[in-house]
């Protein structure tokens, strides 16, 4: 069976019982909880909020990634860093921040997995130097700020261009939005390490979490 991990977009869970979604997901073997939080200046939209990731981070013994979708996270990464758990990952977008890397260090001092995200319209190169730097990449394959939109095709060559740095950079690979059975199918078995679901595979269906979860981890690569 291939291996990748799989992530729960929480800004798609029922927020009438956060408590449930979390159990069940957890039950079902989701490997870790993806917590979008924006600013509406970075993005036009507000999603969670730092009450709902330090509940989910007390919720769980699983991973949190957390995706900052904010202006100038420099400013205020403190105040996420102290509500978070030790091997939890942060995500920054490099273009929000005039010294990307001073932000990533501070993740790094307070012992979690340093990440960038990046945009549809953001190229690789210039992000270069910060693969370095970072253990995770976040691919954006649709505009962030709102769950539910259009994958971008183009985003499929980016990636396709992102994965030969993979091992001489030692960061890995992960795929953010519009994420359907058939770009699991296409993209893990080129290496891709893992896939945020969010409307499109797992929230708002008629499955339990943990039968969706374990039809995507039996899905058949030709």
């Amino acid at each position: 069976m291939m291996k990748f991990e799989l992530m729960a977009s929480m800004m798609c869970a029922n927020y009438g019982n956060l408590e449930k979604e979390v159990r069940e997901l957890e039950a079902g073997g989701i490997d870790s909880f993806h917590i979008d939080i924006m600013d509406g200046r970075y993005v036009p939209n507000f999603a969670m909020s730092l009450n709902d990731m330090a509940y989910i981070a007390s919720a769980t013994k699983k991973p949190l990634d957390i995706h900052l979708m904010i202006e100038h996270p420099n400013n205020n990464i403190e105040i996420f860093l102290g509500r978070l758990r030790k091997g939890d990952t942060v995500y920054i977008h490099p273009e929000a921040e005039y010294h990307p890397s001073t932000t990533l260090q501070k993740i790094i001092n307070a012992g979690m997995i340093p990440g960038i995200a990046i945009n549809p319209g953001t190229s690789i190169e210039t992000v270069y130097e910060m693969l370095r730097i970072v253990k995770k990449v976040l691919v954006m394959s649709v505009n962030p700020g709102n769950a539910g939109q259009m994958y971008l095709p183009y985003v499929g060559k980016k990636i396709n261009n992102l994965l030969p740095l993979k091992e001489e950079m030692n960061f890995k690979v992960y795929w953010d939005g519009a994420c359907s059975e058939d770009k699991i199918r296409n993209f893990a078995p080129k290496n891709v390490d893992g896939f945020v679901l969010g409307t499109t595979l797992l929230f708002g269906k008629s499955k339990p979490y943990g039968e969706t979860l374990q039809n995507i981890r039996e899905l058949k690569f030709g």
